[in-house]
């Protein structure tokens, strides 16, 4: 399965009403899934003008391509307001960040944003501030370019990277199937989700499942740590088949105690989501 969600606007509805419902039960983790709450909402709007600007088509484009385009021209009017939408609703130090970058002008914004693009997953050239800003701007034009693909054949294999544009993935996901689940992946830039076996590290492709611990809490049940002993890296996993209503993207945000036992035991994540986690 290399998965689009068909309903363009009604999943970015999903996404910020399940940041608020969680927001309500984990006040841990309220602040982040409010600040969520406000960046979706800007999102949801940037990926409808893109839409408008270029149409609900579907094109062809062979895997990993995605990248190839990036249409700096549409994108850069939406920049200030994203910068100030940021600077008012972030934590203070990614405010101040924020800040920063908006008074580099124009000519900043754009060497930043064609670098996250190009470079892929927190290129060492930009600082983390700059990565996160232009990551969470670009990530809806990149999910609009993966929902108007056509879809990509079944090439048989599951890669640890993304079919359409090769980035990282986010966050992993457990899906009914028979008595189980089936696991799939989803990237952290376009939300691709595509097939991943079940027992695999996706960081170092460890297959060894006494190297491969996993890490639930109580009172986030559906929510797992994936970790790997061999090259110390982790991935969260949202369990569908014990929670049909989660989000996924928005699931992993909330589970902050998970992403502390994680570091404690000295796990890296393989991408760190919007709260620096």
């Amino acid at each position: 399965m290399i998965g689009r969600d068909p309903g363009s606007g009604r999943k970015w509805d999903r996404r910020i009403e399940r940041a608020h419902a969680l927001a309500a039960v984990h006040p841990a983790a309220a602040e982040g899934l409010r600040f969520y709450e406000r960046i979706a909402g800007f999102q949801r709007s940037l990926y409808a003008d893109v839409e408008a600007a270029l149409g609900s088509g579907q094109e062809a484009r062979p895997p990993g391509s995605l990248r190839e385009e990036l249409d700096l021209g549409l994108l850069l009017p939406a920049f200030p307001g994203f910068l100030a939408l940021v600077e008012a609703a972030a934590p203070a130090p990614l405010s101040r960040s924020t800040a920063e970058l908006g008074a580099g002008g124009a000519a900043r914004w754009q060497d930043v944003l064609v670098e996250l693009w190009r470079t892929a997953d927190e290129p060492p050239q930009l600082t983390a501030a700059e990565a996160l800003v232009s990551w969470t701007f670009l990530q809806p034009y990149a999910e609009y370019l993966a929902d108007h693909s056509e879809a990509l054949a079944e090439s048989g294999s599951t890669p640890d990277r993304c079919p359409r544009c090769s980035g990282m993935p986010q966050v992993g996901v457990l899906r009914p199937l028979g008595d189980g689940g089936k696991r799939s992946l989803i990237c952290a830039l376009c939300a691709t989700e595509w097939d991943f076996r079940r027992i695999v590290c996706p960081a170092c492709g460890e297959e060894n499942v006494d190297k491969l611990p996993v890490y639930v809490a109580e009172e986030l049940g559906h929510v797992r740590v994936e970790a790997c002993d061999t090259c110390r890296h982790y991935i969260k996993t949202i369990d569908l088949t014990k929670d049909g209503r989660a989000v996924p993207v928005v699931d992993e945000l909330a589970a902050i105690p998970l992403s502390l036992w994680a570091e404690e035991h000295g796990y890296a994540k393989m991408r760190t989501n919007l709260l620096g986690l």
